[in-house]
């Protein structure tokens, strides 16, 4: 699509792999085994002005729009290596998304700019150990007391959690359902805010993820996003740029995933002749590769809709459903493509193969975007 081909685009990809090259490729290998990134890397990323991409100049952002990111995004996986990068080094993609459209200017100088700047890192605490795509029944609490909150409950799977100096909480502030939902700011060090545990995963290793405590935190009441009680349309608009996000990471995997498949066949022989030179082999990749083209077609016209203004719910759970289903049938095949290598944890196809599998899970469950969309097309 002749859009993502800009000549700006062009540059930015041009930009965006230099930098992964440079700062990320060398190093990601480190910051898997470590467990999480360095905050220097969020501060590079903000020199040269990536940490901004999408987000107004106006608040601190780099500019430019959803296409600009997702077209960031998809180069960062490829270059960079790592999806898991990705979800570490952009969680505040939607943790800021209710900061930017309902915060005060009060907020935005606090949190947003020196987020965007590298300095602060904020996460979005919505999941509970109780649920997490059931929003509406959340339990964790905030009652008013004066000119605070006091804030009671837990959080779990919540991305940069360990390192987040912020987190952007849903509570509930009113009445059962989902009309008793608010958003609260969350500050590192608030007393009774405790990080309880650091969770060991089966990928992402390089993406810190914690579990959260809230025991009589007392927040003041300038941290509320927008008006109290009015958190759920808040969180239910982040929802959809977080799973056309999911839906890009999951595209990304499955390119680079391709790549890596087709340059081993290329290179790897056996009893004399390259394995690219089989027919079976050339079969297999021109199935992946049709996957690939397909998600990725059907994702872009879908990110190309949002960004001019629809409101087109099946359309992104669709699009997140067919990313995801490329992107787990391509990298089960690069990894046995490559074979005994592809098992060993230290290669680059087993990272993906490991990443790739949260991927039908993080930002809404297949059977989740499933139903959603059995509802908006009133099959419910």
């Amino acid at each position: 699509m002749k859009i993502f081909e800009t000549e700006e685009r062009v540059a930015l990809k041009d930009m965006v792999r230099n930098f992964a090259e440079k700062e990320v490729a060398p190093n990601i290998d480190q910051w898997e085994r470590d467990g999480f990134i360095p905050m220097e890397l969020h501060a590079r990323a903000a020199e040269v002005g990536i940490l901004g991409i999408g987000f107004d100049e106006a608040v601190g952002g780099s500019g430019g729009d959803l296409i600009d990111f997702c077209v960031m995004g998809e180069e960062l996986i490829l270059s960079g290596r790592s999806s898991g990068l990705m979800m570490a080094l952009f969680t505040h993609r939607v943790a800021l998304a209710p900061l930017i459209s309902c915060g005060t200017p009060e907020q935005v100088e606090k949190f947003v700019r020196p987020t965007l700047e590298g300095r602060m890192v904020v996460a979005l605490g919505i999941t509970e150990p109780e649920g997490g795509s059931d929003v509406a029944g959340l339990r964790t609490t905030a009652r008013r007391d004066g000119d605070d909150y006091i804030v009671n409950g837990s959080k779990t799977f919540i991305s940069s959690g360990v390192r987040a100096d912020a987190v952007v909480t849903a509570v509930r502030t009113g009445e059962p359902g989902h009309q008793g939902l608010s958003l609260l700011v969350i500050e590192k060090n608030t007393p009774g805010f405790e990080v309880t545990r650091r969770l060991d995963k089966m990928g992402w290793d390089c993406s810190d993820t914690a579990e959260l405590a809230f025991t009589d935190v007392r927040v003041p009441a300038a941290n509320l996003i927008g008006v109290e009680n009015g958190g759920f349309r808040l969180i239910m608009e982040l929802f959809q740029h977080e799973r056309l996000g999911q839906a890009g990471m999951a595209y990304g995997i499955a390119k680079r995933s391709l790549d890596l498949a087709v340059e081993w066949c290329r290179e790897r022989s056996t009893f004399g002749r390259p394995l690219i030179q089989r027919q079976v082999v050339r079969h297999r990749l021109a199935e992946m590769a049709q996957a690939v083209d397909v998600s990725g077609q059907y994702l872009k016209n879908t990110i190309v809709r949002v960004s001019e203004g629809e409101i087109i719910v099946p359309q992104v759970c669709w699009a997140k459903l067919e990313a995801t289903k490329a992107s787990s049938f391509v990298v089960d095949r690069a990894l046995q493509l490559h074979g005994g290598s592809g098992y060993m944890r230290d290669t680059e196809i087993n990272r993906h193969y490991r990443d790739a599998r949260v991927m039908s899970i993080a930002g809404g469950t297949d059977e989740i975007m499933t139903e959603i969309v059995t509802k908006w097309m009133g099959f419910a």
